[in-house]
């Protein structure tokens, strides 16, 4: 097993549909910037209330990527 780096980062994903959903938003957008994603953990989940029904989901998500080497 060879030794990893990790950096960590925080993004917020957000969708009407669900929390999976909001997960899910949050990693594909985070990916198209970030290179080696390996992990992620849900920190937060917090959601819009209209009219007494959820209306808007939002996930904060700690996310790992691995670092380069030299």
């Amino acid at each position: 097993m060879s030794d990893n780096v990790y950096r960590v980062i925080e993004v917020v994903g957000s969708a009407a549909t669900g929390t999976d959903d909001a997960i899910r938003n949050a990693i594909s957008r985070a990916s198209q910037t970030v290179n080696h994603l390996d992990w992620f953990e849900v920190t937060e989940t917090r959601g819009h209330i209209e009219d007494g029904q959820i209306a808007h989901f939002q996930v904060t998500l700690k996310v790992g990527f691995k670092i380069e080497g030299s």
